[in-house]
């Protein structure tokens, strides 16, 4: 039987344990919200609980951001098998296009903390995989969901994503893979901030203009200019996107969303 540690079962850990519930495995998660997880059939237990819990063999999904807890990874050393981290692509820095040969970026104090915690994995005693995800999207969370909530930026920025099903596919097939390295993880088509929200403004029947952050009042997050190119991983690990783009991806969730609400 696969058995399965996931480091922060949060909202893309959570569909990773489904993927390997599935094929019949024994998952064991960490969570700051145990709640979270009740009748999941996860065992949730707490970082601080973690020496207690680690068997032989596991294969490990770490996806707590930094600073992650002082001496996480020591109960795994000579235990785990596999360990997979989700890192991000800001170790990029100001890197306009991004492909597997793009060298990182230590300009930022993100990003040293981010390549510190990819070092540490690849200092381990264990088969590891990094993967660097561009912004996640998905069931309420996404650009679709922050103009319902009237902030979005407008600028003109290129911004790249991958849909939270297609990154839980690809942490699935890296647990199961002996695929070593670092690697950028992005959907087939970047765009520019402001071309989204007149997208999904669209879908959702709302206005563009007077509803969101302009260029100069754009939150942090929107501050890079980056166009990732995932092709090497997904060739890598044999994946096949299931949103290839947000233009596929997001009217997807607006349908299951209307779906689900007619339901009886």
């Amino acid at each position: 039987m696969l058995d399965i540690l996931i480091l922060g079962c949060g909202y893309t850990g959570r569909r990773v344990a489904r993927l390997f519930q599935a094929r019949g495995a024994r998952v064991t998660a960490t969570t700051r919200d145990p709640l979270r997880l009740t009748d999941s059939g996860i065992e949730s237990i707490r970082c601080s609980e973690l020496a207690a819990h680690v068997r032989p063999g596991m294969l490990v999904l770490h996806s707590i951001p930094p600073p992650e807890p002082p001496d996480l990874l020591d109960p795994l050393r000579n235990i785990a098998a596999r360990v997979v981290y989700l890192s991000s692509t800001a170790v990029y820095g100001a890197a306009s296009l991004v492909n597997a040969a793009t060298p990182v970026d230590r300009g930022t104090e993100r990003a040293r903390r981010r390549l510190d915690a990819e070092q540490a994995i690849a200092d381990g005693p264990w088969s590891s995989l990094i993967l660097r995800p561009a912004a996640i999207y998905g069931p309420g969370r996404g650009v679709h969901q922050s103009i319902r909530d009237g902030a979005h930026s407008l600028s003109e920025r290129f911004v790249s994503r991958i849909h939270v099903d297609d990154l839980a596919a690809h942490v699935e097939a890296a647990l199961l893979s002996p695929v070593c390295g670092a690697y950028p993880v992005a959907d087939e088509e970047p765009c520019t901030s402001l071309q989204i929200a007149e997208f999904c403004a669209g879908l959702l029947n709302l206005p563009v203009a007077g509803a969101f952050h302009t260029e100069t009042q754009r939150e942090p997050r929107f501050a890079a200019n980056r166009r990732v190119d995932g092709s090497a991983i997904r060739k890598a690990l044999g994946i096949t996107l299931q949103y290839r783009s947000y233009r596929v991806g997001i009217p997807a969730i607006l349908s299951a969303e209307a779906a689900a609400c007619h339901q009886p």
